[in-house]
């Protein structure tokens, strides 16, 4: 009977303990997260005070001759003539264009052409809106990176651009400036306009960044609730199709962009599947390693089963393009070689010419929470920088003619 006693003792005290040791954790982790967010607080407040409004870097008349697809001698003979906007002059008579001035030097560039399109690459009357997702089922393919130098790179080339970001941990927000926990403290994401009561106008959460033609939905954990409410909305059978909910959204604001651009969660669940249903293209970042393939494998067999379903509930799950992205690719990994020649060998056309090279400069930059249209070339060396902004551009230019041709035209024509 002590025995018993005994036994019944130590496990009861076994039990206390892992209780205790189980409110220790939650306090660790609670008083973790909160100091966390505290200090990423003040290191924003030191890289963007408070009451300073964050804005993007002027162009050297080089870049911006190059975003414009014309010659600088051309830029300084507008200058010269007095047409256009008036760029900044530093230090040896070196020209700077804000991001307004080359959307300013577009429209006068556009006026006084005879091709459409040549310097406004945008929609035209009849094109239809694109939704461009981007998506990966596997963590760290470089899907938010991916997804914001192209939302931003499609910006300066003058096409109306929205952004969404779609994914809880709300990377592409940080990215443009938003903490969630301080930014978006009563809402504001793409959640409040799809959610199943009360939903609000898309209008109402789309936020203006500090790139010209760029704004951007940002998220934050509010997105979950709609996985959680979608199943009882399911049982409830309200009538309420969850996969037509971001399209139905969209639609109210479709006439003010060209292209969005929407970050998708690293999951299969109901936000990833109602953005696939809206989307008109899709964009698969893969990271050339075996597990990375294995992985996106699973995740290719489970979105057919699923968006079949979605298809045969009246679901649109027809695309102008599906490409596959290779990201963070290393040339000279005999592997990573092997692997993205399987997947061409596979997949074909569907595979993009042009890798995104893994860069300490977009690492580097990442720091700061920019992009590497953003930081200053000279925090690289020139051999750093050029290599990782041509990898981008490279990419960027395909997914732009791909959209043109979406349109019905070639790129720029």
């Amino acid at each position: 009977m002590n025995d018993l006693t005994t036994g019944s003792n130590l496990t009861d005290s076994r039990s206390n303990s892992g209780e205790r040791q189980r409110e220790r954790i939650d306090l660790l982790v609670g008083d973790h997260a909160q100091r966390l967010s505290e200090r990423l607080q003040a290191h924003r407040a030191q890289l963007f005070p408070p009451d300073a409004r964050r804005t993007l870097r002027k162009f050297t008349s080089g870049e911006a001759a190059e975003l414009l697809g014309v010659k600088d001698a051309y830029l300084r003979k507008l200058h010269l003539d007095g047409r256009g906007p008036s760029p900044e002059t530093r230090a040896g008579g070196r020209r700077y264009y804000s991001p307004e001035d080359i959307q300013a030097l577009r429209e006068l560039l556009e006026s006084g052409t005879k091709s459409p399109g040549t310097y406004l690459p945008g929609r035209r009357q009849g094109d239809h809106l694109q939704v461009i997702t981007v998506i990966n089922f596997k963590g760290g393919s470089g899907k938010t990176t991916t997804a914001a130098h192209l939302a931003q790179k499609m910006a300066l080339d003058g096409y109306r651009v929205l952004a969404i970001d779609l994914d809880p941990q709300a990377s592409l927000s940080a990215l443009h400036g938003f903490q969630p926990e301080f930014d978006l403290l009563d809402g504001g994401t793409l959640y409040d306009a799809i959610r199943y009561e009360d939903p609000v106008p898309l209008g109402r959460v789309i936020q203006k960044t500090y790139f010209t033609n760029l704004d951007i939905v940002p998220g934050n954990l509010d997105l979950m609730e709609f996985e959680h409410e979608t199943p009882r909305a399911l049982l409830q059978q309200d009538g309420n199709l969850f996969f037509t909910r971001i399209g139905d959204a969209l639609s109210t604001v479709e006439q003010d962009y060209d292209v969005v651009v929407v970050d998708c969660p690293p999951q299969l669940g109901f936000l990833t599947m109602s953005a696939l249903s809206a989307a008109t293209a899709v964009l698969v970042t893969v990271h050339p390693q075996m597990l990375d393939v294995m992985s996106m494998c699973q995740f290719l067999l489970m979105t057919s089963n699923l968006l079949g379903v979605v298809s045969e509930a009246g679901g649109n799950m027809s695309y102008d393009w599906l490409r596959y992205v290779v990201t963070r690719y290393e040339p000279g990994d005999g592997p990573q070689n092997q692997m993205v020649s399987f997947m061409r060998s596979m997949f074909g056309d569907h595979v993009l010419n042009h890798p995104v090279l893994k860069s300490t400069a977009i690492s580097d930059a990442g720091i700061t929470k920019q992009t590497l249209y953003e930081v200053e070339k000279g925090q690289f060396t020139r051999a750093t920088y050029e290599r990782a902004i041509e990898s981008l551009n490279a990419v960027n230019a395909e997914i732009e003619a791909l959209v043109q041709q979406a349109w019905g035209r070639q790129h720029g024509a």
